[in-house]
């Protein structure tokens, strides 16, 4: 009885983030950034007409290389997986254009876009309202314009920091993976539920989805272009030996 009442909550969480990401399609843009962890992928898209200048810092980040070797710095399952402030949060040393943009912060740019499961929300500096435990939530704002680096995933619905974070994006593909970083040990540091082992970010990527349909697209063409002109060559030369 109560493996059937596990898989039933795994499959209603399943739903549930299907339901969600489904529901935030139509403000994805094409490109695709995707996280190696050390126990598994995450791939997430951008939302760049709801956050576009934290969209352009966050990309510019993946690109420089910011987030490799950073980790989870905490977990806390149903509620938020957050990635640390690459300043400080990276086991590799960062060189001077990696520094300079990670120094940066963003406006706030806030959106009537909602906090479930799978979005991507950004953190900030100072007295953070999503660092308190999810069923306190204190009448204390950090300052709405510090945002950095650092990030959550949605690991569940959390309404109330609708209309208090910049969301900028969501999870495209790699639930597997959040669920068993939702699985692994972990500790209660102060305000922090926090991972017991070290969860890296081994290695990221990005690509654009267009791009790489126009590449399906044009070998496609190729492979057609080159049946033809075998064929006409064909014909060629048994009409003209």
């Amino acid at each position: 009885m109560r493996k059937s009442g596990e898989v039933l909550v795994r499959t209603l969480i399943c739903a549930s983030f299907i339901s969600s990401v489904l529901s935030q399609d139509h403000l994805l843009g094409s490109a695709r950034v995707v996280f190696q962890t050390n126990h598994g992928d995450i791939e997430f898209g951008f939302f760049p007409t709801v956050a576009p200048k934290t969209v352009d810092h966050i990309f510019k980040l993946v690109r420089l290389g910011c987030y490799n070797t950073n980790h989870f710095f905490r977990v806390d399952k149903g509620f938020v997986a957050q990635v640390a402030d690459v300043i400080g949060g990276r086991e590799a040393p960062m060189n001077e254009e990696q520094r300079m943009e990670a120094k940066k912060t963003i406006i706030g740019e806030f959106s009537d876009v909602k906090h479930v499961r799978g979005i991507l929300s950004m953190g900030r500096v100072g007295v953070d309202v999503t660092t308190v435990d999810k069923w306190d939530f204190p009448a204390v704002y950090s300052d709405p314009n510090s945002a950095a680096s650092s990030f959550s995933i949605l690991l569940g619905n959390a309404p109330h920091l609708d209309g208090q974070y910049a969301i900028f994006g969501k999870v495209t593909k790699g639930d597997e993976t959040l669920k068993r970083l939702e699985e692994l040990p972990t500790r209660k540091e102060g305000i922090f539920v926090m991972p017991i082992e070290r969860i890296t970010i081994l290695s990221s990527y990005f690509y654009d989805t267009k791009m790489e349909t126009c590449e399906e697209e044009k070998l496609m063409l190729e492979r057609r272009l080159t049946a033809s002109a075998i064929e006409i060559e064909r014909q060629r030369m048994k009409c003209f030996p």
